[in-house]
């Protein structure tokens, strides 16, 4: 068991694992995997508490019911695995500002929190415009052939290279 305290686990393995997810996820719910529809459905799940049944009127979520279901468990376990892995591994710790963000931008945390409010708010837009997130396309929809989804992730390793490539030059790396 000494494996549940790596650091890093081998890419090898984290990827066979991710296949058979998927393979399961398939013979199981006949669904494939993906985590964006889950935080729609959350937030169709809070606006349900001050509009009640209303929010089942809107098209959107008529396609996907607000319910807490087998995709919002994933992201859950996700959430959960992650801490569980960062407490095994002993690399668990609380920092507000990471120090490469803090060397290049400063030390406020009000400012690091804004950014990565931002930046996850366009995440999921992105995620809800094209249909699916980066596992939805990058995993389950190139394991179907999909041209939609293989056009999504030639667009997610360009925009990550562009993004990279700016970062690594306004930090001087």
């Amino acid at each position: 068991m000494e494996w549940l305290t790596a650091v890093q686990w081998s890419p090898y393995v984290a990827g066979i694992g991710i296949g058979l997810l998927v393979c399961l996820s398939f013979l199981v719910s006949d669904k494939p995997i993906g985590c964006s529809a889950a935080f729609a459905k959350t937030s169709g799940l809070l606006e349900r508490l001050w509009r009640g049944s209303k929010v089942l009127e809107k098209p959107y979520f008529q396609k996907f019911v607000p319910a807490i279901d087998w995709e919002w468990m994933m992201v859950l376990g996700i959430l959960v695995g992650a801490f569980l892995s960062a407490q095994l591994s002993g690399q668990f710790h609380l920092q507000w500002v990471p120090d490469r963000w803090a060397q290049t931008f400063g030390h406020s945390a009000g400012v690091r929190w804004g950014v990565a409010l931002l930046g996850g708010l366009l995440m999921g837009f992105g995620a809800r415009w094209a249909g699916g997130c980066t596992s939805g396309h990058g995993i389950s929809g190139t394991l179907q052939l999909s041209i939609g989804s293989w056009l999504a992730v030639m667009c997610f390793f360009a925009g990550g290279i562009a993004t990279a490539m700016v970062l690594f030059k306004v930090v001087g790396a």
